[in-house]
């Protein structure tokens, strides 16, 4: 018996668990809190995975764009100069489908006006692209604008059951609200936590799109020029030489000075 008893002096005693913690929060609050908290867990994967395959695509297109000013219009030809780029760019997809409109246009039985013809097929293109870019980001302005409510609903049920253990106990100690209250806290805290990146991601990759649908414009209003003067416009490419400006040359002035008449001489008067 004595052994037992030094045996158990001996031995350190167990850390004692943490009873305002975010799992006992969760133990206490229920269904309710479990289920508010698997949705904003729910809600920051999908976000964080959205904002990570949204930025990798950009910056791919960002980077095909680099590619193509660097030696598209350098080729003798659309056809060639589509030939150079990837398989799966988005460049390469415009070129193909204006290639593809003046092929068509020819086809037509209804009299169009090949401008519009082009115009609209390049603008479907662009829009296609513009779309598969923004596909998800509506996600995350759902979840910026949705995760804080999440978070004060939970909050709004932590605090009312401190509320009911106050009117149980007919005092409002420390120790029996403490556990409510700190549940709706950090359902407040998850909430927020949840829907700031989710707000900054989207904004940041709306910014990013912008900048990507301005350089697709661009470039598919040189691939209708190209097609619209069969090659005769066309922009200059990046890293060539521009024509030096023509020197106009500037015609000769005939000065005279005093007692001087059409560059002759005269003599003084007395």
């Amino acid at each position: 018996m004595i052994i037992n008893i030094l045996a158990a002096a001996a031995a350190p005693a167990a850390p004692a668990e943490n009873p305002y913690g975010l799992s006992a929060a969760l133990e206490q609050g229920g269904i309710i809190a479990q289920s508010v908290f698997g949705i904003l867990v729910l809600f920051s994967v999908v976000s964080f995975y959205i904002m990570f395959t949204k930025l990798f695509e950009q910056q791919k297109i960002m980077n095909q764009y680099k590619r193509m000013r660097a030696g598209f219009w350098n080729a003798n030809s659309l056809k060639e100069g589509s030939a150079k780029l990837e398989q799966n760019s988005a460049y390469k997809q415009i070129v193909d489908d204006g290639l593809a409109a003046q092929e068509q246009h020819t086809k037509l039985t209804d009299p169009v006006e090949a401008h519009d013809w082009l115009h609209g097929s390049l603008g479907r293109s662009e829009a296609a692209i513009n779309s598969k870019l923004g596909g998800g980001l509506a996600f995350l302005a759902t979840v910026g604008a949705t995760a804080p409510f999440i978070g004060l609903f939970g909050t709004v049920v932590g605090i009312y059951r401190a509320l009911v253990k106050i009117g149980a106990s007919g005092q409002a100690s420390i120790d029996a609200v403490a556990g409510p209250v700190g549940e709706a806290l950090i359902m407040t805290a998850l909430g927020l936590v949840v829907a700031v990146p989710a707000v900054l991601g989207y904004n940041w990759l709306q910014r990013r799109n912008k900048s990507i649908a301005e350089d697709l414009s661009s470039f598919s209003n040189d691939v209708l020029g190209y097609l619209a003067s069969n090659g005769a416009v066309r922009p200059v490419a990046a890293g060539a030489a521009k024509p030096a400006p023509a020197v106009v040359a500037k015609p000769a002035v005939n000065t005279t000075t005093a007692g001087q008449v059409g560059g002759v001489q005269t003599a003084p008067r007395t």
